[in-house]
This record gives C-alpha cells, sequence and structure tokens, in this order.
C-alpha cells in the first residue's frame, strides 16, 4: 500500500483547530490502516508558530525541505488576513506539485492570493464568503455548503468543517469504513455531507424589523407541519398576501416559500439526527406529509436521501428505522 503524505502548512496566527482537527484524522485513520498516512508540519523557516489561541506549534521542517506531498493541507487563520508574500509565493511555485490541494476556513484566501482558485469553485467560512468573492472575483464561491471539492482542488467553511472535508478525504483513499471508525472515535457525526449548509435557516436569513413579520418567522420555526402557505402566514400577519410576500421578502432577504423550505429540512434533519422515529413520522411532523415529498427535498439540497443521512447521523446505540 502506497504511503500517502499529508503536509500541513503552518505560520503565526494560524487557527489551531484547523490544523489539529484534520491532523487526528489521517493520524486516526493511520492508526486503523497501518502506513496510510505519514502526516509530516511546516512553517517557512522552520521555526515555532503562535495560533491565534495562543499556543505553540512546533513544525517538523521547512517548506522548502517539504517535497512534494500527496495533500497540502493549508489551514485558515488571523494570519491569513496579512500574509507573509514569502508563503504566497511558496504557494504560487510549489502547490501544483501536490495531488490534491485543501484548505480549511479561511485558508482559502491564502490559496486565492497564490492563483489556485482561479476559475474553481471553492468555499471559505461564511463571515469570508464575501470577502473572498469580492477580492478575488475569478473564485466561483460557494458560500452554503461545509465542503466544496472541484477536482483536485477542496476546500472547506470554519473550523469543524475542516474535520468532515477530513473524513471526506479517508473514505476517498480507504473506503467508507475506516472514515465510520475515525468518526465514532473521534465522536463526531459520521461525516457530515458536503453541500450541507453551513448554519441553520435562522442564521442563513435575516431577522425581519416589523413584530408581525418576526412573529411569524418564530411561528413558522415552532409549527413546521402547520399552514405555512403565503395565504395562511398573511392572515397570521394581518396582512394581504401580496404586501406579506413582498415585506417579508425585503425585510428577511428571502421569499416565504424559500424560508419554510428550510425551516421544514431543518427541522427533519434535526429529527433523523436526534431521535429513533420513523422517517413516515418525521415527514408528518416536520410537514412534508409524505415520506416521498421529504425525500425529494434532501435529495435537491443536500444529496442524500433521508435514510442515507439517518445512516449518517443515528444516535449511538439507536436501531434502525424503517426508511
Amino acid at each position: 500500500m502506497e504511503q500517502r503524505d499529508v503536509l500541513v502548512v503552518l505560520f503565526d496566527g494560524v487557527q489551531a483547530l484547523d490544523v489539529t482537527g484534520p491532523v487526528e484524522v489521517f493520524h486516526g485513520a493511520a492508526l486503523g490502516v497501518p502506513g496510510a498516512y505519514r502526516i509530516r508540519t511546516a512553517s517557512l523557516d522552520g521555526a515555532p508558530v503562535r495560533t491565534t489561541s495562543g499556543l505553540t506549534l512546533v513544525p517538523d521542517l521547512t517548506l522548502a525541505a517539504a517535497g512534494a506531498p500527496d495533500t497540502l493541507l493549508v489551514p485558515g487563520g488571523e494570519g491569513t488576513r496579512a500574509p507573509d508574500p514569502r508563503l504566497v509565493d511558496w504557494l504560487r511555485d510549489h502547490a501544483h506539485r501536490a495531488r490534491r490541494k485543501v484548505s480549511v476556513c479561511s485558508g482559502a484566501l491564502l490559496l486565492a492570493e497564490a492563483g489556485l482558485l482561479d476559475g474553481r469553485r471553492a468555499t471559505t467560512h461564511w463571515m469570508l464568503c464575501e470577502t473572498l468573492a469580492e477580492r478575488f472575483p475569478a473564485v466561483r464561491v460557494e458560500p452554503e455548503p461545509i465542503y466544496v471539492r472541484d477536482g483536485d482542488l477542496a476546500t472547506s467553511a470554519g473550523v469543524t468543517a475542516g474535520i468532515d472535508l477530513a473524513l471526506a478525504l479517508v473514505e476517498e483513499d480507504h473506503g467508507r469504513d475506516l472514515a465510520l471508525t475515525v468518526a465514532r472515535h473521534l465522536v463526531v457525526f459520521l461525516r457530515r455531507p458536503g453541500n450541507q449548509n453551513q448554519f441553520s435557516a435562522q442564521l442563513a436569513a435575516q431577522t425581519a424589523q416589523r413584530r408581525p413579520l418576526r412573529d411569524v418567522q418564530q411561528w413558522i420555526t415552532e409549527n413546521p407541519a402547520a399552514d405555512l402557505s403565503v395565504d395562511a402566514l398573511a392572515d397570521r400577519a394581518g396582512l394581504s398576501p401580496r404586501h406579506f410576500a413582498r415585506a417579508f421578502r425585503d425585510e428577511v432577504g428571502m421569499t416565504p416559500g424559500r424560508y419554510v423550505d428550510r425551516v421544514r429540512l431543518e427541522a427533519a434533519r434535526r429529527c433523523l439526527e436526534d431521535t429513533v422515529d420513523g422517517i413516515q413520522q418525521v415527514s408528518r411532523r416536520c410537514g412534508y406529509g409524505t415520506p416521498e415529498a421529504m425525500r425529494r427535498a434532501f435529495l435537491k439540497v443536500l444529496g442524500a436521501s433521508p435514510a442515507e443521512y439517518r445512516r449518517r447521523f443515528r444516535p449511538v446505540g439507536a436501531a434502525p428505522q424503517p426508511a
């Protein structure tokens, strides 16, 4: 079996968990399959670096001595805001030698600065997606997924999303069983789908300014199985359907229908993750009416059926439920 070399780039102001999360995943995989990965860390001069939380990380070697890794992993952190030009130059000149390039959180900004994301699909922490798009218009920024794969390039959202991406890479290299074993050992969910949203429906949307609209938002969240048609919601807000739809879109940033879709999907995900209720029961409770309607919604947004989603998130010790 070929050993895969994982090289993690270190710099002052790096986010500690962006480094240690993926490293623990690859280390766990190497314990399960001895020799699967060799993990090394490197800084420009081989000197220790200070993380954003004040920890000191001691690299294994200098970047110049690192050679061509299988996987080049670039973490994020405050140090990406004004990066050392030498680091950007090194990435521009040497990153192409790696079989795959990976970034965690704001590490995408470093890859973009080096020109490695031009014309490519990418994501980063949701707070930085707009910055990435504005500073690097050639990058096709996707703000919602927790990670994005585009050929030999993989970028992830904030912090813990780096663990999800690392688990996906282990699954790609050595199969699902090993990835699930590592996930269980680390006591994390059994790998979230990459196109799962970075944040909840409530965080993704704005909060309406007017009290009646805010009350309707709260009502939707608390009652996903209710009649959530525009007419019913407008009646609850005391507005005409046309006025309500326009005001809701202006103040919340999305149409009532899209907001309802997001709330129902999130409610269904939580039921599948946190309960052992059957899928038919979940579909009714979350406003889908039928399992087929919920299945179509899951496939459209998450790329996985409710049954597959449950297999990835089933509570520890819970018995499988009928699909």
